[in-house]
């Protein structure tokens, strides 16, 4: 029964949306057309549906068609700004770019700014209703929580500071009939496992959570599958270890049940849209950068005797190698002085920096300093070996040279830039240094983040600074 009015809230709030949405659209519609003239409404009918499926999809991918028992304000406030920004940003790029000068920016701005208001304001709405219901007393959920000891007190501790998410712990089972009718953060020990079934038919029990340790996990299969056959919702708590990094999540492999600590990103829907986003703005610079490469590779063959191209094995995403592209910045033979160097290098770890390489051609210096000799890797970009965004492909021999938990930097398809670039570029010596900044990068990863590195690159590569 809960499941199923989970769905139909889920629904009701998406005709809802809906709602909103054409109305976001109406209203920008009518407010531009007092100072601009604009084309028929007939003419935008068409960008209805298609705004409408935005929202959707947008609300859907940031977790706002989930139970908002577990958000607070400022969380479902942000997830709706952030969808905002981002519509604004993809339809604005893509009108721009198809030249459709019939729909007026000016609206499209406006659009986003008034749905994201009414959307605000709706979402505000539901949360005071919500509130409302739970202080006459409805809308709790009751859980009967199974375990006694540390994790299962944090839980409690957890449900009590959160009171927002209407959840009422009715009481608590162990396993010692001794904790009989003992309280544990206020709540009584109200039975054993053997008599889980009894309590649940004494009391309403929405949902029974089993927070206990390992060493009882033969002993709870019994009591779940008495739940199951009840009826009634089982969670178990599966912070068994204490991983720093890996996030539990839910899979299935054909039909068994798996959960599996990630490490990178999982969000499928946003990593999938950022590959669109890098093949569409990468073919674009190709187009748009030619003349800029064509002098660029004009320059580098009259500068100096060799190739115009220079090609180096590097490691991808798990440590796949592939063929990186750059304009040639250095005379010919210089990868095999690179030993000869190795006492003037200026990083500390496996990575080779140096302030005047001598193998570094005029040309190449200034190459180097506005990061013209990797526009070859958009090429890159768009096969998909690299992201615009993303830690800086190693060589394999660097690779080879990693501390284990460096080795987690390869867990993401390598970019043009990062919050390395941006964030110090060489001025940073310490590959370790390089390497947590990586791993902030992997750990926070967004859509949002993205933008944010990409708007900040471009000032570091105009200016030049920090290049070597």
């Amino acid at each position: 029964m809960l499941k199923e009015y989970a769905a139909a809230l889920r629904r009701s709030m998406i005709c809802a949306d809906i709602v909103v949405s054409v109305a976001g659209f109406v209203l920008s519609y009518a407010f531009v057309t007092q100072w601009r003239v604009l084309y028929a409404f007939s003419a935008y009918f068409w960008l209805i549906p298609v705004l409408s499926l935005y929202w959707v999809l947008a609300f859907h991918y940031l977790g706002l068609y989930d139970s908002i028992r577990m958000k607070t304000v400022p969380e479902l406030l942000i997830a709706i700004t952030k969808a905002g920004v981002g519509g604004f940003l993809l339809f604005g790029s893509l009108f721009f770019t198809v030249k459709a000068i019939y729909v007026s920016r000016y609206m499209i701005g406006f659009n986003f700014m008034i749905t994201c208001s009414l959307f605000l304001l709706e979402r505000l709405l539901i949360v005071k209703l919500v509130h409302a219901w739970r202080k006459r007393g409805y809308n709790y959920r009751s859980l009967l929580v199974v375990g006694t000891g540390r994790r299962a007190q944090q839980f409690i501790d957890r449900v009590e500071n959160n009171r927002h998410w209407g959840l009422k712990i009715l009481g608590l089972i162990d396993q010692k009939p001794e904790l009989l009718g003992t309280e544990v953060k206020g709540y009584a020990v109200v039975g054993t496992l053997n008599e889980m079934q009894q309590v649940i038919h004494e009391h309403v029990v929405d949902e029974v959570v089993f927070v206990v340790p390992r060493s009882m996990l033969h002993d709870i299969e019994g009591p779940m599958q008495a739940c199951e056959v009840e009826g009634v919702k089982v969670s178990v708590a599966l912070d068994f270890f204490d991983m720093r990094y890996g996030k539990p999540v839910q899979d299935n492999l054909d039909d068994m049940p798996l959960i599996s600590f990630e490490i990178a990103p999982r969000q499928v829907w946003g990593l999938q849209l950022k590959r669109l986003v890098d093949m569409a703005l990468a073919g674009l610079s190709l187009l748009g950068l030619s003349p800029v490469m064509l002098l660029v590779a004009l320059a580098v063959k009259i500068s100096s005797p060799g190739p115009v191209f220079f090609k180096q094995r590097r490691c991808g995403m798990g440590g796949r190698t592939f063929t990186l592209y750059k304009f040639r910045t250095m005379v010919e033979g210089a990868e095999e002085r690179l030993a000869e160097l190795q006492r003037q290098n200026e990083m500390q770890g496996p990575v080779f920096k140096m302030t005047q390489d001598p193998r570094i051609t005029p040309v190449g210096k200034f190459l180097r300093k506005y990061s013209l000799d990797e526009l070859p890797q958009i090429w890159n970009v768009l096969r998909g070996d690299m992201s615009l965004v993303g830690p800086r492909p190693p060589i394999p021999d660097e690779v080879s040279k990693y501390e284990s938990w460096q080795r987690r930097r390869l867990r993401m398809r390598p970019g043009l830039t990062c919050l390395w670039q941006v964030q110090g570029r060489n001025q940073i010596t310490n590959f370790e240094d390089w390497a947590r900044l990586d791993l902030e990068y992997i750990d926070n990863w967004s859509l949002g983040l993205d933008w944010k590195i990409i708007a900040r690159t471009v000032p570091v590569v105009f200016s030049g600074s920090g290049a070597k």
